[in-house]
């Protein structure tokens, strides 16, 4: 009964968001220049160009010559060559947009790669690798620019995943960046409270990317590197996986999320962001189940009825629209 109560309330909460129309500030685009790393494939392309489209200036990060020159294409986007492990990019960034006057006001964290595997299997560098990006990565870069989003009171936003809060042995290292992720949002949010700047994090589901195939091509030159041999099963897993990608929704849903967390008057601190009601389901339903592991030891856990208490509170507060 209590699990059926909490689900409800649940489930009222989410119609709550999706009927929630962004409200854009009267000032309108104004040309604001919002940095978006990570920017070459997926959802950092997807949204660089809806930025763009909606007269938005993107600063767009990519590592690759040809990808500097894809993006330099587009009107309304400047490719900025930025690794985000590398501080001396890091640092040419900030001293470019600097020198061109534009000003930052926001800064999308979207640079990030897939991987790991179970912990007996996997070699230690290869999780290391995966944390120097998606979390040293994350951490640098906003260390970085935060001077520049302070200036304007504007927006810090990074892309989290469901995996933050799903997992299994197959993602132990991917999906604990992301929930590295969940906390460092609510620290910064906390952090830059009293800068006038709001901090959000968006969590996508499976939508079309790049990240899988990356993956893989990582592992073959790994093993390539080791003198091993990329095997025509491997290689038919390449195409395999390369197909799914296809097959899956483009993330214009999770640019919609962003376009309100940087824009809408009222930003929210966590946007989950699902291509069908299966994967919101799990996400939900999972931490449905950790507030249950939270509560169930010691003297001081919730009773039921204090448990759904503070739920409808929750509910009430985001009803009138307080998003931190």
């Amino acid at each position: 009964m209590f699990r059926a109560h909490l689900l409800f309330s649940l489930v009222i909460a989410t119609a709550l968001f999706v009927g929630f129309q962004p409200k854009v500030a009267a000032h309108g685009t104004e040309k604001k220049s919002i940095l978006v790393t990570g920017a070459t494939t997926g959802i950092g392309r997807n949204l660089a160009e809806t930025l763009a489209k909606n007269g938005y200036h993107v600063y767009a990060g990519a590592r690759k010559d040809k990808d500097i020159q894809a993006l330099n294409a587009i009107e309304n986007i400047t490719a900025v060559r930025l690794d985000v492990t590398k501080q001396d990019q890091i640092d040419a960034a900030v001293t470019m947009i600097e020198q061109k006057g534009t000003g930052l006001y926001a800064l999308v964290n979207n640079a990030g790669i897939g991987g790991g595997g179970p912990v007996l299997e996997t070699p230690v560098e290869n999780q290391t690798h995966i944390y120097r990006i998606n979390v040293e990565g994350v951490y640098r870069v906003t260390k970085a620019f935060a001077p520049l989003v302070i200036e304007s009171k504007g927006r810090i936003a990074t892309t989290g995943s469901i995996a933050g809060t799903l997992t299994n042995s197959r993602l132990n290292a991917y999906s604990g960046s992301k929930h590295w992720i969940e906390a460092f949002t609510d620290g910064l949010a906390d952090e830059m409270s009293s800068k006038g700047v709001s901090v959000s994090v968006i969590e996508p589901g499976n939508y079309q990317s790049h990240i899988r195939r990356s993956t893989l091509l990582r592992s073959f030159a790994q093993i390539e590197a080791a003198g091993g041999e990329v095997t025509d099963a491997m290689k038919k897993q390449y195409e395999q996986t390369a197909a799914y990608e296809l097959t899956l929704k483009k993330p214009d849903d999770v640019s919609a999320a962003y376009m309100h967390a940087l824009f809408d008057e009222n930003p929210l601190r966590r946007y989950v962001v699902t291509p069908n009601q299966q994967e919101q389901a799990v996400t939900i339903n999972t931490k449905v189940r950790q507030l249950v592991e939270l509560n169930q030891w010691g003297p001081h856990s919730y009773s039921r009825d204090q448990l759904v208490e503070m739920l409808d509170k929750a509910l009430a507060e985001k009803a009138k629209g307080k998003s931190q």
